[in-house]
């Protein structure tokens, strides 16, 4: 059928790859949010926020249903929430979250996955000095009208800065608050009437280090590996 042809079709395979992995994290998030606060979004402000960000990656509304009603019918308690420290290649500070229903396997596959690549696996909290753990919500330009007005109105409920930001092609504000207050700007944005597209409780680098397009190249292979991987829920990192 031609070269074209199986362009495209590569093209669609490594979307419905991508589009799978995504749901499959969204699950998992969805499943440790419900064995934290129970599988009512309205009384467990922790699901609320694993249901938007599966809303944002286009989980559908079935799936997302159906994840919560697996995870409040089947015992979650073997899921444990496991943090990792290491060093990518050229001196890069990296942070793997994960939540898995088996320890041994996660931490063997990111070891193998940092010796691999050139990097190395640390001990735990290690990189705790170069991050600081911030909420962030991700609000669509057009939920805001006026900026300095939401700033006065948000900062009782834990405000630090609102910038605006360019992600996925997509122009958002960005809102930020301390780790601690996550969820009283979670309720404050709410009461509001605005809503982020996603929300997430980050790990953001007091400082940046610049390497050549190379060595990024080689530092962007790595931090793939671990996103490919299920249990990893996040990956943070100090590359600029």
């Amino acid at each position: 059928m031609g070269r074209a042809f199986e362009y495209r079709k590569a093209t669609k395979f490594a979307r419905w790859d991508k589009m799978a992995k995504a749901f499959s994290k969204a699950g998992r998030h969805i499943t440790m949010a419900v064995k934290a606060g129970g599988p009512d979004p309205d009384t467990n402000i922790t699901l609320r926020r694993a249901i938007q960000n599966a809303k944002s990656v286009q989980m559908p509304k079935d799936k997302i249903e159906a994840a919560i009603k697996k995870a409040a019918d089947k015992d979650t308690s073997g899921y444990e929430e496991h943090t990792y420290d290491g060093m990518a290649p050229h001196g890069i500070a990296v942070v793997i979250d994960t939540a898995t229903d088996n320890p041994t396997r996660t931490v063997a596959n990111i070891r193998a996955a940092f010796n691999k690549k050139g990097g190395s696996l640390g001990t735990k909290g290690m990189h705790d000095f170069l991050f600081q753990r911030k909420g962030v919500f991700y609000v669509p330009i057009d939920q805001i009208n006026d900026v300095e007005e939401i700033e006065l109105e948000l900062i009782d409920f834990g405000l630090e800065n609102i910038e605006k930001d360019t992600v996925d092609d997509k122009e958002m504000y960005k809102v930020f608050v301390a780790f601690e207050d996550f969820g009283s700007m979670q309720e404050g944005l709410e009461n509001k009437g605005i809503k982020p597209e996603k929300s997430e409780l980050e790990r953001i680098p007091n400082h940046t280090k610049e390497l050549s397009e190379e060595q990024i190249d080689e530092v962007l292979e790595l931090i793939d590996k671990f996103e490919q991987d299920d249990d990893v829920t996040n990956v943070f990192h100090n590359l600029a």
